[in-house]
């Protein structure tokens, strides 16, 4: 008779464990429920204001292994806190790494506040086309960290502006490459672009409702051992077609984080938001609380995080994340 050892995946799970309970670095106060509450000024330079940071969440979760190859076909389920993810580390999966939305954890430290970037994605980038070329150094950036190896490929952020490098309008359906696109752990979340071209991406293997961040994990719930948190916003600039919203939903062409109450960038939902029937009106007109790529306006550029849901910005804010969010974009590689 064969016997059976369940004790074999112990080293496997004791190796997973300080991702699971790992908190994003300067996070306090946390409290049973996963939250945490801080109040900090914007560190990145741009003086503004209003970037207080309320229910920001504790650090996300990688699932897949850390290394940059892709060899072997081995597949490891880890469970994590009530959810379940499998990696598997070859035969055509992980290299394929073409998209995510920028989670908290990396928008901190990127940006080196608390309060994230707000509109200011310069990223030490200078001159005409700065924003939209810092923005693409950030997803290149962050995905180099979650895979070593894939920051090579070329990155661009769904962002459109009103202005690029040769003075003419960016629209970001045009910025991103033909497809296909696939998450960190190998999963399809679109064909093409016409796939892109709806209230949500189709064809994606069970994404669409919650895009995945840079380690695979989807960012309604980042840390999986941790409550759902309201983070659904992320700044696009765009239509429901990925092109510019307008002239004033920018940032001025992501290069400001000020306090200017007629600067409010267009947002997408990471997942949909469901106000229990909605309807027109709301932030800066009719909004679409399902729409992936244009769902309403930001109340402005500070940069700013608000994980806990309290119904949209309070009176007198302006920052990208006081609606449910923290400033996240989407990154799509040209090539899987």
């Amino acid at each position: 008779m064969t016997r059976a050892y369940p004790l074999v995946l112990l080293p496997l799970t004791l190796a997973l464990l300080p991702h699971v309970l790992g908190c994003s670095g300067g996070d306090t106060d946390a409290s049973s429920d996963g939250a945490t509450s801080t109040s900090s000024s914007s560190g990145n330079g741009s003086g503004a204001t209003g970037g207080s940071t309320t229910g920001a969440t504790g650090g996300s979760t990688t699932a897949t292994t850390g290394g940059g190859a892709t060899t072997g076909g081995s597949t490891t389920t880890a469970t994590t806190g009530g959810g379940t993810t499998t990696a598997t580390t070859g035969g055509g999966t992980t290299e394929k790494f073409s998209f995510f939305v920028t989670s908290l954890v990396a928008m901190r430290e990127q940006s080196g506040s608390q309060d994230g970037f707000g509109g200011d994605l310069r990223f030490g980038e200078t001159g005409p086309g700065a924003g939209l070329r810092g923005a693409d150094k950030i997803c290149a950036t962050i995905a180099e960290k979650s895979l070593p190896g894939a920051g090579g490929k070329t990155w661009r952020a769904f962002l459109s502006a009103a202005a690029g490098e040769d003075g003419k309008q960016v629209d970001a359906i045009d910025r991103i490459g033909e497809g296909p696109w696939y998450d960190r752990l190998g999963r399809l979340i679109a064909s093409n672009k016409q796939d892109l071209l709806g209230e949500r991406p189709a064809g994606a293997e069970g994404l669409g409702d919650d895009l995945p961040n840079e380690d695979g994990v989807p960012n309604h719930q980042p840390d999986p051992s941790q409550p759902e948190v309201d983070n659904h916003d992320t700044m696009t600039g765009s239509d429901e077609e990925g092109r510019l919203f307008g002239s004033t939903a920018t940032c001025s062409d992501w290069t400001s984080a000020a306090a200017d109450r007629n600067s409010k960038p267009r947002l997408g939902h990471s997942w949909p938001r469901n106000f229990g029937g909605g309807g027109p009106g709301g932030p800066g007109g009719g909004f679409n609380m399902a729409h992936w790529m244009s769902a309403h306006d930001a109340a402005g550029c500070t940069p700013g995080v608000n994980l806990v849901d309290a119904g949209g910005p309070g009176q007198g804010a302006t920052s990208v994340g006081s609606g449910g969010g923290y400033g996240g974009i989407y990154c799509f590689a040209l090539t899987p």
